[in-house]
């Protein structure tokens, strides 16, 4: 799965130079975000003064600072535009080489259930996860490095929090424990789902391949026997999403009383009136960027459920491919 593209000579351009094009482009998004928090700050500020003091803000002065905000979003969506554009190029040279190593290999894959599916689909969704869920990482950590000073300095302006009092430095803790918490809570609700979705691509494996032999064999794809593992596939499916209802609840859940986290840590302050309207929409920009980033897992966990399935299947032709035993695991139906 990694060999194959990284530590090949003949892909050392798109997996070695390719990954760098990839991380500097995120590295410079990440910029760009700072320079539009920093915009929010200077433009509420603005607002607030005009509507304050009527008049007092010229609007030739004002139109300068929306030209400032729409100068910073072209260039950010000319890189995202041409990114993307990279990264499609990126993903399939990547299943490339996958496809390459594991049809070499082909006499020995053959007989594996599913094989077909494995090299054809699952190649391609493996890449694709892979540098999305690499890519995400990466622009957490680099947004933690670029906003976590920002939000840093930002809380000494935030001096008291409700029913706990004068912390300093509060809205980075906050942010912390936050996701923190959400990571382990849906790790604990979703340890299930991965077996489950290895399970699924199992059954449907089985009924394609039957399928696919009817197409040439008149004597297989009987009704009888699709009918049968089209039930398999149903009652699958019904467990998995049987599991993925109390998952969502708890996604959901947190991901929505989180929004309201930063107003309430900044009550205090607000109602002091102790900040102007640019730094409160600095402080709530750069406390959303935090916490973003340390819940990564928490955004990513639907993710990475899809991602272990898919290795675990790839994971069984790497191993024919040594001549190793096969032990797939997968949950009870219960």
């Amino acid at each position: 799965m990694f060999r194959s593209f990284f530590l090949n000579r003949q892909w050392f351009a798109w997996s070695v130079l390719g990954s760098l094009v990839i991380l500097l482009a995120t590295w410079y998004k990440v910029q760009l975000d700072v320079q539009i928090n920093e915009w929010f700050g200077d433009f509420y500020n603005t607002v607030q003064e005009a509507l304050a003091t009527p008049n007092s803000v010229e609007l030739e002065s004002f139109l300068a600072k929306c030209m400032t905000f729409a100068k910073i979003a072209g260039i950010y969506i000319l890189v995202a535009v041409i990114l993307e554009f990279f990264v499609r190029h990126y993903i399939f040279r990547w299943r490339t080489a996958m496809n390459d190593f594991y049809t070499s290999h082909w006499p020995k894959l053959r007989h594996i259930e599913g094989a077909a599916q494995r090299v054809q689909e699952d190649t391609m969704r493996f890449a694709r996860i892979v540098e999305a869920l690499g890519v995400a990482f990466l622009r957490s950590i680099m947004t933690l490095i670029a906003f976590l000073p920002i939000l840093w300095t930002l809380s000494e302006q935030v001096t008291e929090l409700p029913w706990i009092g004068p912390v300093d430095h509060a809205l980075v803790y906050m942010a912390i424990i936050s996701a923190t918490f959400g990571t382990v809570l849906l790790a604990i609700v979703g340890i299930k789902l991965p077996g489950l979705e290895f399970k699924n691509q199992r059954v449907e494996a089985a009924y394609r391949k039957e399928l696919v032999f009817g197409e040439d064999q008149a004597e297989r794809a009987e009704p009888p026997t699709l009918r049968e593992l089209f039930v398999n596939i149903r009652k699958n499916y019904f467990n998995l999403y049987k599991h993925y209802l109390y998952f969502d609840i708890a996604k959901w859940s947190y991901l929505q009383f989180t929004v309201i986290i930063p107003y309430i840590m900044l009550g205090p302050t607000i109602v002091a009136g102790a900040i102007t309207l640019g730094v409160l929409q600095q402080i709530l920009r750069a406390f959303g960027k935090v916490e973003e980033s340390f819940q990564f897992l928490v955004n990513s966990w639907g993710t990475i459920v899809e991602l272990l399935s898919i290795y675990k299947r790839l994971k069984a032709f790497e191993l024919t491919i040594k001549g190793e035993p096969i032990v797939e695991h997968y949950p009870a139906d219960a």
